[in-house]
């Protein structure tokens, strides 16, 4: 007898489609509702062709470069000191693309109602594809307010900070006609308290505003270290100050910044991040010496808000994935998608998804109008409620789609994984969540009107009892100063809570609505996502966020 007729184990069967190819903007009736809701409509020519690259070439390139994560280089073969980051090529192809639409550069070069917001949609749908590239994309977008506090400086950076070109070359910036900028703050003995710093800066002739300074230290995280250049912070005669780091001198040479190591991180693995030493490193310095915290918060308000995009858009990857895994996978005879308790998961992701996603577009509006004094209450305010709260859903939103597929959520194979480990990173960088917090409290009480700003937003809850109800609550709550840094973050979720309510009853889809009231403000309030109470348009709720079949 032939035994190898029967040699074939099993039949490969109720396996899920690969989703390959799929126009991640297409995909997203909350994405394509949102950018006309708040202005960005004239670009979303713009955002279906970046969702059909998001979702395919640069999806796949994703995976690449993480696959094969930057090498560090102290010395070339012959033992000269070269400083040298080499990439996969697929990350050089995600950086080129994002550029060459550009997400780095868009507000900044076509200045318009409605240009953060379409910037915010086109960052929000290359971070579905890869994240790692989304550090120095940020860093260069948020370098432009602060960079313009330095004419002098500006006059010459600007036009290479916001071209649509992406020159990798190891080059002085003279020889690139596109640059990209990182940042380099924090120093092991202070974190988060960059007053702390001990980094000196020494005024090579005149001191001031736009003059060279030499800098001697040491700092524990800088981002992106191929940047052609950094904005610091070191210390001056007059305090903490905000200088402009090129990694080449004016006569061609390398500047005196060395790379010590390359950080190895939880996640972001194509992203090269690295502690450096400055040893007498040329620099230029931004603005007045002394008023670094406040020149470099210009800069730093913009990332904390890409920190939304990018968490938003995580969560959103996570949904698509466990949308398109239920729709094709059968268990006892039954597609998952159509059992109720699947059901139940999965529209609370959805849930989750779109409003996290609302208050991000919400705010990229507010950036639209940076001379309207409400708007410009509103988003420094929101900026932290939003980078609290958006980040720290993020991690457990994404354990739980990965649930959704069970043990292929869990394997290297599917992005889950990258996702997961790529979550945490948002709610750490530019400040964690008591940062954040503390940041809400200070704003509140501190910048006046702030307050007023946010309840007209909320405006009594818009005529719902349920949200008329959780603003007084709020009124409450604020009007009880005492132990409020105590309680910080308990605030911090409320007003969250109360802006994505009135947000999503604005926008006007009353299965939305209804359905994050009830489930997050009122007595039903889970503590898991699947604990939906009964009732619900879970059908209506799917649907806008259901990949095709």
């Amino acid at each position: 007898m032939l035994w190898s007729q029967y040699a074939e184990t099993h039949e490969v069967f109720n396996q899920v489609p690969p989703l390959e190819g799929a126009n991640l903007y297409r995909l997203d009736l909350p994405l394509q509702e949102g950018i006309h809701r708040y202005g960005g409509g004239w670009a979303e020519e713009r955002l279906d062709t970046y969702g059909a690259l998001a979702g395919g070439p640069l999806i796949a390139a994703g995976v690449l470069a993480n696959e094969n994560p930057p090498v560090f280089h102290s010395h070339d073969r012959y033992g000269r000191r070269i400083d040298q980051i080499d990439f996969h090529p697929a990350y050089h192809e995600l950086m080129r693309t994002a550029v060459r639409h550009g997400i780095p550069s868009l507000p900044w070069t076509h200045p318009q109602p409605g240009a953060h917001v379409a910037r915010a949609a086109l960052m929000y749908l290359h971070n579905q594809a890869e994240a790692g590239t989304s550090c120095p994309l940020t860093m260069t977008f948020a370098s432009v307010p602060a960079l313009r506090h330095q004419p002098t400086v500006a006059t010459q950076w600007l036009p290479k900070v916001t071209a649509t070109v992406y020159d990798p070359a190891n080059a002085p910036m003279e020889a690139k006609s596109g640059v990209t900028i990182g940042m380099a703050m924090t120093e092991k003995q202070g974190g988060t308290d960059v007053r702390a710093n001990t980094t000196q800066a020494h005024a090579i002739g005149a001191s001031g505003p736009g003059e060279a300074y030499e800098l001697v230290g040491h700092k524990w995280f800088c981002s992106a270290p191929m940047c052609d250049a950094f904005l610091t912070l070191a210390q001056t005669p007059r305090g903490l100050s905000c200088f402009l780091l090129p990694r080449f001198r004016p006569d061609g040479s390398h500047n005196q910044i060395y790379i010590q190591r390359l950080k190895n991180k939880l996640g972001n693995r194509s992203n090269a991040s690295s502690e450096v030493e400055y040893r007498g490193a040329l620099a230029w310095l931004m603005g007045e010496e002394g008023r670094g915290v406040a020149n470099i918060l210009t800069m730093v308000g913009m990332t904390r808000f890409d920190c939304m995009i990018g968490s938003s858009s995580l969560m959103r990857q996570a949904l698509t994935q466990a949308l398109h895994h239920c729709a094709h996978r059968k268990v006892s005879g039954k597609v998952l998608a159509e059992q109720p308790l699947m059901q139940n998961v999965l529209a609370d992701l959805a849930l989750e998804s779109e409003a996290a996603l609302v208050l991000t577009l919400r705010m990229a509006k507010a950036l639209d109008w940076p001379t309207d004094e409400g708007e410009a209450a509103f988003a420094r305010l929101v900026t932290a409620v939003g980078k609290y709260w958006i980040c720290k859903r993020a991690p457990a939103f994404i354990n739980e789609a990965q649930e959704c597929l069970g043990g292929a959520g869990y394997i290297e194979d599917s992005i889950l994984p990258r996702l997961y480990r790529e979550a945490p990173v948002n709610s750490i960088w530019e400040g964690s969540g008591n940062v954040q917090c503390l940041d809400v409290l200070r704003t509140l009480s501190r910048e006046p009107g702030v307050q007023d700003v946010l309840f007209d937003a909320l405006d009594e809850g818009r005529g719902d009892p349920l949200l008329h109800a959780y603003v007084v609550r709020l009124k409450q709550e604020l009007a009880r100063p005492d132990d409020a840094p105590y309680r910080a973050r308990q605030l911090t979720e409320t007003i969250a809570l109360a802006l994505q309510a009135r947000l999503l009853l604005d926008a006007g889809n009353n299965a939305v609505s209804d359905a994050f009231l009830v489930s997050r403000l009122g007595d039903a309030r889970g503590c898991v996502y699947g604990s939906l109470p009964t009732g619900l348009a879970l059908g209506a709720l799917l649907h806008r966020s259901l990949p095709p079949a």
